[in-house]
């Protein structure tokens, strides 16, 4: 049975699925300024709210608003972010000199690989103070704050406030907007009640919190969005009607990474820290535009299975790029040095170097007479039940993958490389390194074959999983915790 080993220790849903499901989430990536918004015709209940949402994180160390409901009130924006610390800041109300309801974090939320899940529980008219707002993350509720302040008995919020823009994914101040960069995932909405996490989601058998379906009330004013309908994101799901418009979205931000079905991705707290090198899109395009040998690993790494994934890169005139996997002391990548360098962490690569394709092991790189145009398509078979992994190509417009040195991932013949630098644990790695221009390249594990909109996709894995351009080989499989507990 394959294995997964992450890069950190998961801090929240492991992703599996055990009844109640989960088959889709929101991507919003801050560069597109990705956003929702309704302003609410009727006042509904000021004193008691629920916001329940399961959100996945992308950007870190830059403020962030998580993708629950935001408001706008009194010239101000009230709602939760992450700070540039990556903790915790909620906002309730403002009275113009004092805050009522201000809540600051202690502990940082600095885990890309999994999903959390997060409920915020208002009930200004509880005698007792600091059950008037109450955050809870994964069933267990957050009690360490280095700022409190609580609103007073009976007070009304911003929120549920009629001709009041409410908002996703941002918040509402007049000066620089906080996006979110994260994917979204079960927003829910209550308008009138004030539920606990167990409403929403509850502990499996191994103790890891999962979702669960929510079946009560909405309210005046609530809402359900799941983004189930690629082509009206913002459409609410609760049978109230409360749609919102969205901006900077888009059908390909319908995704099938979730809660209950969690996919690989490039890993924004194991890349190297240089404002030439982002990640962005879900933690799935890398973005290099100054500087040298920039690398990254990806959130999942490997220990047995057959594993698929594909990417599209985009370089100019002069390039040196690597895509390839690389052994499980993967924090060496971070140092600058080429991901093909070093002993144990030598990596396997396949590099574009100025005009062909190349296969790069061990400091040693070979031609392999193929050239590298742009854009163009590669493909990664990895076989770790026998140790062995092929590396494939297409050019824009081709309809299948052609694999180097003739060789087959479905019979298991010809591989381009054994693995054999001693490492149990392989992660997919990228390093892009000297050239100049700007080089993109996009990841897809199987969450998104369109590569953000650029391409048509309809294929999936041997076990019906994922969503790729190209057919994966027979057996090679989508990296996610479905696939990675059958």
């Amino acid at each position: 049975m394959p294995v997964n080993k992450d890069f950190y220790t998961l801090a929240g849903s492991s992703g599996q699925s055990t009844g109640y499901t989960i088959d889709q989430s929101i991507r919003f990536n801050s560069a597109d300024s990705a956003k929702m918004e309704r302003t609410p015709s009727s006042t509904g209940n000021r004193k008691k709210w629920t916001n329940s949402f399961w959100f996945k994180r992308g950007k870190l160390g830059v403020y962030q608003t998580l993708p629950g409901l935001q408001t706008t009130g009194n010239g101000g924006s009230y709602g939760a972010f992450f700070n540039a610390s990556d903790v915790l800041h909620l906002f309730i109300y403002y009275t113009g000199s004092a805050w009522q309801g201000q809540l600051y974090g202690n502990r940082v939320f600095r885990d890309p690989t999994a999903w959390y899940h997060c409920v915020i529980a208002v009930d200004t008219t509880d005698p007792v103070a600091h059950n008037r707002i109450k955050v809870y993350f994964n069933g267990k509720r957050e009690i360490n704050w280095s700022t409190e302040n609580y609103p007073n008995q009976n007070q009304d919020t911003f929120f549920n406030t009629a001709s009041v823009k409410t908002l996703i994914s941002v918040d509402g101040t007049n000066n620089t907007q906080y996006y979110s960069d994260m994917y979204g995932a079960e927003m829910h909405w209550l308008d009138g009640y004030a539920y606990g996490p167990e409403f929403f989601g509850e502990f499996d058998e191994s103790g890891i919190w999962i979702p669960k379906e929510y079946t009560g009330s909405y309210g005046t004013n609530g809402f359900k969005i799941d983004g189930r309908d690629s082509g009206d994101l913002g459409d609410d799901e609760s049978g109230q009607g409360n749609d919102f418009s969205t901006s900077g979205l888009a059908a390909h931000d319908k995704m099938i990474d979730t809660p209950t079905n969690n996919f690989c991705t490039m890993h924004s707290a194991a890349k190297h820290t240089d404002s030439g090198f982002t990640i962005s899109n879900g933690n799935l395009d890398l973005t290099r535009t100054a500087g040298n040998n920039k690398g990254v690993v990806s959130t999942i790494g490997l220990t047995s299975g057959k594993w698929y994934w594909e990417v599209r890169t985009i370089h100019g005139t002069s390039y040196n790029i690597e895509h390839g996997v690389i052994g499980e002391d993967a924090g060496y990548i971070l140092t600058g040095t080429d991901v093909s360098t070093g002993s144990r962490s030598s990596g396997y690569s396949l590099q574009f170097n100025t005009g062909d394709y190349y296969k790069y092991h061990g400091g040693s790189n070979s031609d392999t007479g193929v050239n590298a145009t742009s854009p163009s398509f590669q493909a990664f078979a990895l076989d770790m039940d026998n140790n062995k992994i092929w590396f494939g190509y297409a050019a824009d417009g081709d309809s299948s993958i052609t694999w180097f040195e003739s060789g087959d991932p479905a019979g298991g013949s010809n591989a381009i490389y054994d693995l054999d630098d001693g490492s149990d644990t392989y992660y997919a790695c990228h390093n892009s390194s000297r050239g100049n221009g700007t080089q993109v390249a996009r990841f897809n594990f199987g969450q998104d074959g369109s590569f953000a909109g650029e391409e048509s996709a309809s294929q999936t894995d041997s076990n019906g999983e994922g969503n790729f351009f190209f057919a994966p080989p027979a057996g090679f499989l989508a990296i996610c915790t479905k696939n990675l507990q059958a």
